[in-house]
């Protein structure tokens, strides 16, 4: 579906019963919604899954200004979806690059916000070559423990304008991520991968935040939700399964 958004026209995505307990997912740096699809088939019935392009990535379109492609902006965004569908909270899963868009949205509007899982989270300088080899690696010892790679989805990483795509990544480097961690109070599952370097920073946001664990994936590396839907959504719904039992 599309959703018009001050100026953007917002690729949205829908899965499962409205019924069901709402999560809002944001996708990792040069991907789409799309790379969700796996993930939304083992949630379905679970959640209300909302996927959605940020305005200028995949098949969502925005206006001529270069001053939209901000966190604030995208979280503005986020909240013009979730009034479309008259939902006041949500759960928040993310990956990447998305983890910092949704920090930034955890932080900027926390009352919107029941519980946030951060998949391969970092708020430092992404080591992108690390990150390659990691995953190389991590392939090796999947393969050699007998498991079959997923297929990406088809358009997880196809868009309209890849300018635009630019210029929307670029946001991460104008908003206070360290300031934001500060803010968050609500439950937190930090989850990356054993040969992902983002682990380290990992860990570190683990030890600034009030209300939040982690989850080390074994033989995984960056990219975990494409790499491994099946585990990293395994580990979603026993976070929140946990969540459930806590607070009867």
């Amino acid at each position: 579906m599309r959703i018009e958004a001050d100026g953007a026209s917002l690729e949205v995505n829908l899965t499962g019963d409205s019924n069901k307990p709402a999560i809002l997912l944001w996708h990792g740096a040069g991907c789409t919604l799309r790379m969700w699809d796996h993930v939304t088939e083992k949630l379905k019935d679970n959640f209300f899954i909302i996927s959605f392009d940020i305005r200028g990535v995949g098949l969502s379109s925005a206006d001529g200004s270069q001053s939209q492609y901000t966190f604030e902006k995208y979280s503005e965004d986020a909240n013009c979806i979730l009034d479309h569908l008259g939902l006041d909270k949500v759960h928040i899963w993310s990956m990447a690059w998305g983890t910092r868009a949704a920090i930034a949205y955890c932080a900027l509007h926390p009352q919107k916000v029941i519980s946030a899982v951060f998949s391969d989270a970092s708020i430092g300088k992404a080591d992108v070559e690390a990150q390659k080899l990691g995953a190389k690696k991590a392939f090796l010892k999947q393969s050699e423990l007998g498991l079959k790679p997923f297929i990406k989805p088809t358009g997880w990483n196809t868009h309209l304008n890849q300018e635009t795509v630019s210029l929307a990544l670029a946001a991460a480097g104008k908003f206070n991520l360290k300031q934001a961690m500060q803010r968050l109070n609500m439950p937190i599952l930090v989850m990356t991968g054993d040969h992902d370097p983002n682990l380290d920073s990992s860990k570190e946001i683990i030890g600034q935040l009030k209300n939040a664990q982690l989850v080390v994936l074994k033989n995984v590396g960056h990219g975990s939700v494409l790499q491994r839907p099946d585990l990293t959504s395994k580990n979603v719904i026993e976070f929140h399964q946990s969540l459930r039992t806590q607070n009867k």
